[in-house]
């Protein structure tokens, strides 16, 4: 087990390949926390490589240092291999925060992803149609047809847990108080009220 030592936060390198992203009233709420409880960080330590890049607590260290952190703990995991250290930094990372998904799809091995189970959301029906190799064209020809010509289309959005049940509690009373009948409903009222306002 790697030491924790106290390292200057000067001396540690955001990674700029972390796809992961803590954003808005979460990361304020994160430097609250580090400001009122810093010792917590002795318990989660920041994890960097042999050149200082941070592999595991990249927005602890940005939170860190606007809460005027000079010192933080720090692990130095320089027994990993390049895989190793981005497979660490993926798996440290799905605990919280919200992934980069740009990032994820153009700087980022989708099935080394899908190997250290990082749950990959379809974003496009017609990528997913396209890469199935099993099919031949005119099967493929035929399924981005009917999608395309389906009278009904899908929305996917994608929350963290707690995001998740707040949007679908102000939904269900946004639903309620205009008795509309589903999401789907409410969604184009929102946006109907939208742009009504801005003429």
């Amino acid at each position: 087990m790697k030491q924790t030592q106290l390292l200057k936060t000067s001396l540690i390198n955001p990674n700029p390949n972390n796809p992961r992203i803590v954003k808005d009233y979460k990361y304020k709420a994160l430097v609250k926390s580090i400001k009122e409880f810093p010792d917590m960080l002795n318990l989660r330590p920041i994890v960097v490589n042999k050149d200082m890049v941070v592999l595991g607590g990249n927005m602890r260290l940005r939170a860190c240092k606007e809460a005027g952190l000079k010192e933080v703990p720090v692990i130095i995991a320089d027994q990993l291999t390049e895989k190793e250290q981005r497979e660490f930094t993926i798996k440290d990372n799905q605990g919280s925060g919200e992934w980069d998904w740009d990032m994820i799809a153009n700087d980022w091995d989708i099935a080394e992803l899908e190997d250290w189970d990082l749950k990959i959301p379809n974003m496009n029906v017609e990528d997913e149609i396209i890469t199935s190799e099993y099919m031949n064209n005119k099967d493929l020809g035929d399924m981005l047809n009917n999608y395309n010509n389906a009278t009904i289309k899908q929305i996917v959005l994608y929350y963290d847990l707690e995001e998740f049940e707040y949007v679908l509690r102000k939904l269900d009373e946004i639903g309620k108080e205009n008795k509309l009948d589903d999401n789907s409903t409410v969604i184009r009222y929102l946006v109907d009220e939208y742009f009504i306002k801005q003429k």
